[in-house]
């Protein structure tokens, strides 16, 4: 494969316009596709199979006046201490604002306080709007409308606060990313140390996810996309698509400092670090792609979505990036390194840290692992649910329009469930009464723990489903209404019904409940692909079994620290979340096994496969993890930084939703690549010495030879190179004979 690659990088390096010019063109036509056949996304949030989406396919279907995925806004108002909205003039202020709500375009319902909603006190009642349109459909006109209502009711003297999907508005996360690339930039020039070369990465980012983006845009013309679908591919696509063109990069100048001309160079740097970063970007997009097993559509969607933005950003660090290197190649020489020059100076830092580990493995390991263990702790609490109102801000009007309702109803009135009697089930012929079988369930239910209240059912016209609400006593997000929902499910149904529990709670049941089953299986499946690919990179049986190891601890210690942070409220402080603690969102466990496994199967390709370069060039095992962490270190830390900024940056939004993701994402980041691959990984291999690229006779016969290591486009710069590395001194524990156990020799 390496042969190919090589020819690939100096073709384009020769060739550097007419590559450019095919990249443009992409982007050209997938931007007149968005331009011309875009169109619109949706915000609905389906769970195929689960009996929450039943009852609202039920709901959409007998009751055609009830728009189950219509936004929702959830306006409280408050009187002054001491008064009551029954006042007269506080009475005509709320009319007039639901005068004109209910005068707004795409209103479906508009319910007054006055008719149920106000709080026994009367100084706090409940105005809530139903939109026939999802939140992202809303036009500005009908936000514009909600927005004024509310401020007139404020002009009049009433607390006015508004909580809902309707009334949300963008997180300012563009703001954020660009914080991220920021610091992504500057790491850039002081890992390679040029302005010309740190600008590459970045136009190959922007490049390859403008394509990504739109693509995604052109698709919505034809199929249904969530409008979170891009999401994920902007975030991450610009993150690897700088990490890639990072690695070829450095190799590049690393050439460039042996005497090789920029066409030799480029083709030798895209045939090792450029397979490297093949295998690396197969390995996230396999876990991304993946994640179409969940069976969630909208999640399936940003996999698909986000492993398109991987791939095509190998691919433009492959061709698009020596093809700028080509057509910068004045500007960009070596660092004033002679060919043939001994290139053994003081040790770096790498070296010496590597030397640390490789002289006390045993010691290294043992502390690293215990480290990673008492920062997953935590996570043996972990308890799931998706985010609502109650995690928001404090300072936000959604925040307070929930803690509003909550003191003046009771904490399960932000959260009722709705139950849905089917009185003609499939498969039944006979119809049974749904009004009858509603107030028999009404009656059951009122028997149950935790219930506040049972409200009257409603009949359809066609009398053959009925619909009413059940307020639970506590939160949406508590175990104790979870319960409920249970119970209620597990009610015997009447004669000829059938009853279904739905609702934005019930569905918050569904969707844990969903994805607790799918996790495991989603996990083998990723790491079993994952195993086999890495298996095939380095021809060993233990190499790609250490990597998954190390992924597990990554996992379960980048979970302990959200939990502790978002669930425990440690370190509320640092990061903005005071008086937000709650579950963890349901989606960031799998979320997070997808990006993490990924990217540090990234770090796991990089520095192994310049040890095994190493190795299969004659250096001794442990030599070899010396040499080639020594070579690969530098870049694995900047690129790990850079992908820390990105996700970090998530930490300045706004919203307990984002935050979580943020720090799971670089705290993961973190800890893969300093602690597990840099430390935990060169500890194990040392121990292992040359059990390290043990690989059964059958299996040898089996797995084709990539030749990742490049030895079949060597030359002699490179060999001199080597010779060089392999020649310098190391501590002499690193390989004394009985050092390790096992045969009595290291290696």
């Amino acid at each position: 494969m390496t042969r190919y690659l090589d020819h690939l990088g100096r073709f384009a390096f020769r060739r550097g316009w007419l590559v450019l010019a095919a990249w443009l063109g992409l982007l050209l036509l997938t931007a007149l596709g968005a331009l011309t056949l875009s169109g619109s996304t949706s915000d609905a949030f389906n769970l195929p199979g689960t009996q929450s989406q039943r009852a609202q396919n039920l709901l959409q279907d007998r009751f055609p006046g009830i728009r189950v995925d219509g936004a929702i806004a959830r306006i409280v108002f408050s009187a002054p201490a001491g008064e009551q909205l029954t006042a007269p003039r506080w009475k005509e202020a709320v009319s007039t604002v639901v005068a004109r709500l209910t005068a707004s375009p795409e209103v479906v319902t508009v319910t007054s306080p006055y008719d149920g909603a106000l709080s026994a006190d009367g100084r706090v009642g409940l105005v809530q709007v139903a939109y026939a349109v999802p939140a992202a459909s809303m036009s500005d006109a009908a936000r514009g409308t909600l927005s004024g209502a509310i401020a007139a009711g404020r002009a009049t003297g009433l607390t006015v606060e508004a909580g809902g999907d309707a009334t949300s508005h963008s997180s300012g996360q563009h703001a954020t990313e660009l914080i991220g690339l920021a610091v992504a930039a500057v790491v850039l020039v002081v890992a390679v140390g040029s302005l010309v070369l740190a600008g590459l990465p970045l136009l190959v980012a922007f490049v390859g996810v403008g394509i990504s983006l739109t693509a995604v845009a052109t698709a919505t013309g034809f199929i249904h996309l969530s409008s979170q679908t891009p999401t994920l591919a902007l975030m991450l696509g610009l993150a690897v698509a700088i990490d890639y063109s990072l690695f070829v990069i450095t190799r590049y100048r690393a050439e460039l400092d042996q005497g090789l001309d920029g066409e030799e160079a480029a083709g030798r740097a895209v045939a090792t670090a450029g397979s490297a970063v093949v295998f690396a970007g197969l390995t996230v997009a396999i876990a991304l792609a993946g994640l179409v097993v969940v069976n969630i559509p909208f999640l399936a969607d940003m996999g698909i979505a986000a492993s398109l933005a991987v791939l095509l950003a190998v691919a433009a660090a492959l061709t698009l990036l020596p093809a700028l290197l080509g057509l910068t190649r004045r500007r960009v020489g070596p660092r004033g390194v002679r060919a043939g020059r001994d290139h053994v100076t003081a040790p770096t830092l790498g070296r010496r840290w590597v030397g640390l580990v490789t002289r006390r493995p045993k010691t290294v390991l043992v502390a690293a692992v215990l480290s990673l263990a008492a920062l997953a702790l935590p996570a043996l609490g972990l308890r799931l649910a998706l985010p609502d109102d109650g995690t928001a801000a404090p300072d936000t009007s959604a925040r307070k329009a929930y803690d509003l309702l909550a003191a003046n109803f009771g904490a399960g009135f932000n959260g009722p469930l709705t139950v849905v009697i089917d009185g003609r089930p499939a498969g039944s012929g006979a119809i049974a009464d749904p009004g009858a079988a509603a107030t028999t369930v009404s009656a059951e239910i009122q028997r149950l723990r935790d219930v506040a209240s049972v409200r009257p059912a409603r009949v359809n016209t066609a009398g053959d489903t009925a619909v009413f609400s059940v307020v639970p006593k506590s939160g949406p997000s508590s175990r104790q209404t979870t319960g409920l929902v249970r119970s209620i499910r597990r009610l015997p149904s009447p004669d000829g019904a059938q009853i279904s529990v739905t609702g934005p709670t019930a569905l918050n049941v569904d969707i844990t409940d969903s994805l607790d089953r799918v996790l495991m299986p989603y996990l083998l499946l990723v790491v079993g692909l994952a195993v086999v690919l890495l298996a095939v990179v380095f021809r060993s049986v233990l190499v790609p079994l250490t990597a998954v190891v190390g992924f597990l601890l990554t996992l379960v210690a980048s979970l302990g620290v959200v939990v502790a942070v978002f669930q425990w409220g440690w370190a509320g402080q640092v990061f903005g979340i005071e008086g937000q603690t709650g579950p963890i969102m349901s989606l960031l466990p799998v979320l997070v096994v997808g990006l993490l496994f990924g990217l540090a199967m990234d770090y796991q390709v990089f520095l192994v496969a310049r040890m095994r370069e190493d190795h299969t060039r004659g250096a001794r095992p442990t030599q070899a993890v010396v040499s080639g962490f020594e070579r690969s270190a530098r870049v694995v830390t900047a690129a790990a930084f850079i992908m820390i900024s990105v996700f970090g940056g998530f930490l300045l939004a706004p919203t307990a939703l984002i935050k979580q993701l943020g720090l799971a994402l670089a705290v993961g980041v973190a800890v893969d690549a300093f602690v597990v691959r840099m430390t935990v990984v060169p500890a194990v291999m040392t121990l292992l010495g040359r059990a390290t690229w043990w690989l059964p006779g059958w299996l040898a016969r089996v797995l084709p030879d990539l030749d990742v290591e490049g030895a079949r486009v060597g030359d002699q710069h490179s060999r001199d190179e080597d010779a060089d590395l392999m020649a310098a001194p190391t501590s002499p524990a690193a390989d004394a004979p009985g050092r390790l156990g096992g045969s009595g020799s290291a290696d």
